[in-house]
């Protein structure tokens, strides 16, 4: 079933919008506070696309997606009780409490490694503006977590270029659906461990 392969030569044609920056910068904001989607869907095709602007869209990536995290500080900070019923009904509300957890464990390390992993950073930026974090620690390790994460996407798509750019459309249904496989058996895995 070719699903990704559409997808993909959607993205790839979005990333060579004339306004693709700016849909890339909002996508990074929302990303980080309350929208699904992570931007390195975007960012890669971009990167593929167009690999001397590589850095640059990077850098917008980063960016908006530490601003984004600023706006999740403030939500928890100003706005957890208001929001924690909402949470407690949502598939959000175990990775909360997870999170929570990271911070007493980790402290500031938790931001790092969520700007970094696959984790959902939008969930840690809420918890740590509820915990009331230090605000210049959570903005630096933002920072160097996303920028990390997304130097690293940029470097990667750049280097391979028009040679990356056609390896994926050959094999994107293929790995797709094996991203799908992980997201679920991580899933699975996430919840066995929580309930353990």
């Amino acid at each position: 079933m070719k699903l990704f392969s559409s997808l993909y030569d959607r993205a790839m044609r979005w990333s060579r919008h004339p306004r693709a920056s700016w849909y890339l910068g909002a996508m990074s904001f929302a990303e980080s506070s309350f929208f699904p989607v992570p931007p390195d869907v975007m960012l890669a095709p971009m990167c593929l696309a167009t690999p001397r602007k590589a850095w640059w869209f990077a850098l917008i990536t980063t960016l908006a997606s530490v601003a984004g995290g600023l706006l999740g500080y403030a939500i928890g900070y100003f706005a957890i009780d208001a929001i924690t019923p909402w949470l407690q009904d949502s598939r959000y509300w175990g990775a909360f409490q997870r999170a929570e957890q990271w911070f007493d464990q980790w402290g500031v390390w938790a931001i790092f490694i969520a700007g970094f992993s696959p984790i959902p950073y939008k969930v840690f930026t809420v918890a740590a503006g509820g915990l009331s974090m230090a605000l210049l620690p959570f903005t630096l390790a933002s920072f160097v977590g996303r920028g990390l994460r997304f130097f690293l996407v940029a470097a990667l798509m750049a280097w391979g270029g028009q040679r990356m750019e056609a390896f994926l459309h050959k094999y994107v249904d293929r790995i797709g659906w094996a991203m799908v496989a992980l997201i679920v058996a991580g899933g699975v895995a996430y919840k066995v461990s929580g309930t353990a």
